[in-house]
Formats: structure tokens, C-alpha cells, sequence
């Protein structure tokens, strides 16, 4: 993959969205969608927003170094490259059987060095739990991947309630009280983990 370029003053920090569901009727484009809103209105991003259903990777992986058909190639290189420039990450999860989609672990598993010393927020969804064990979860996959999950997360329980016909929350103020304290922590991390791997390059 590039390397992704040189931060400068005048150069905003990248925020990749990933919608992490791909199942039918999903709801996590909803989400998605709002909070990209929030993202962008907050000023700091420029926001990159991923569904990985647009990315089917087979589950069936190549042995390392070995090669794929070419589609499975085009794909994992299309969002190895949008992946590696982004400075920090939202990942967007429902909770499916208390832990996250089979087909975002997936996604993460075919990549490495583009999660590698970069924030991640976590946005999660579902019944009454609201996705937290999904979360949770995930905090693990991304500290395995050298990657740094930020404190604050959104939940939202029984999310189809919560959001009203308009793709909002219906409380639009809590809501985006909590996506600010959110993005206040991935704008810190981005750029100071920016800055550090111009300094001295990251080596897992």
C-alpha cells in the first residue's frame, strides 16, 4: 500500500467511516449516515465513508504472499488504499449473538499495517443492550491490530426507536453531545499519532 502522506498544517486529518453490517434490511447505514453528518459538521475531518459490503472479501484467505482471483484483488486493494490514508477510524456495529459481525472481523482481518498506530471510536447499536459487548469486543481485535480504541463510544439501544423517520435521533441534542465527546478524542489521538508517525515510523 502508499504510504500515506506527510501531515502538514494544511492538510485535514481523514476519518474513515466502515459501516460493519452487511446483512439485509441492516440499519447500520442509518447510523452511518448520521454520524458522518456530525463528523463533517465538526470541522477537524475529512470523512471517507466505507460500507464493506461494497468490498466482499471471501473468508477463504490466500496463504501470505499468495494470490487471488481478480476480483478479490481489485477489492482488497481499493480498501487496503482507503484504509491506509485514513488518520483515524469509526467503525459502526450492530451486535449480532453478543459479539459483532462475522463479515466486519473479516474486514479487519485482511489488513495490518493500515489500522497500525491510529485511533478507532466505536459506534454501536442493537436491542436493549444497544450493541456494548459488540464494542467491547472489538476494543480487543483493534488493540491486536496496534491500533488505539478511543474511551468514549456511542450506544444505542433499540436504535429503530431512537431514530425517528428522518435518519436523526429524535433527542438530536444528547445525541450529538455524545458524538462531539467522541470526536474530540479521535481529533487528539489523530493528530498526535499523526505527527508521531512522520517523527518515527510505527513498527508492530
Amino acid at each position: 500500500m502508499p504510504a500515506p502522506p506527510v501531515l502538514s498544517a494544511v492538510t485535514p486529518l481523514r476519518l474513515a467511516m466502515l459501516t460493519g453490517s452487511v446483512r439485509e434490511g441492516r440499519f447500520g447505514p442509518t447510523v452511518t449516515r448520521w454520524f458522518a453528518e456530525q463528523a463533517r459538521e465538526y470541522g477537524a475531518f475529512d470523512v471517507d465513508v466505507i460500507d464493506i459490503a461494497d468490498y466482499p472479501l471471501p473468508l477463504v484467505m490466500p496463504g501470505w504472499g499468495g494470490a487471488t482471483d481478480a476480483a478479490t484483488a481489485r477489492h482488497h486493494q481499493e480498501l487496503g488504499g482507503r484504509l491506509a490514508r485514513a488518520d483515524a477510524f469509526v467503525v459502526v456495529t450492530p451486535e449480532y449473538n453478543h459479539s459483532f459481525p462475522a463479515a466486519l472481523k473479516n474486514a479487519v482481518d485482511w489488513y495490518r499495517q493500515e489500522w497500525e498506530a491510529k485511533p478507532v471510536g466505536l459506534v454501536s447499536y442493537g436491542g436493549q443492550g444497544g450493541g456494548i459487548r459488540a464494542a467491547e469486543h472489538l476494543r480487543q481485535v483493534f488493540a491486536e491490530m496496534h491500533a488505539l480504541t478511543v474511551r468514549d463510544a456511542l450506544s444505542f439501544p433499540n436504535a429503530w426507536d431512537i431514530f425517528g423517520d428522518d435518519g436523526r435521533p429524535r433527542d438530536a441534542e444528547a445525541a450529538s453531545t455524545a458524538a462531539k465527546g467522541m470526536l474530540d478524542q479521535l481529533d487528539w489521538w489523530a493528530e498526535a499519532l499523526a505527527e508521531a508517525r512522520v517523527k518515527r515510523p510505527y513498527g508492530a
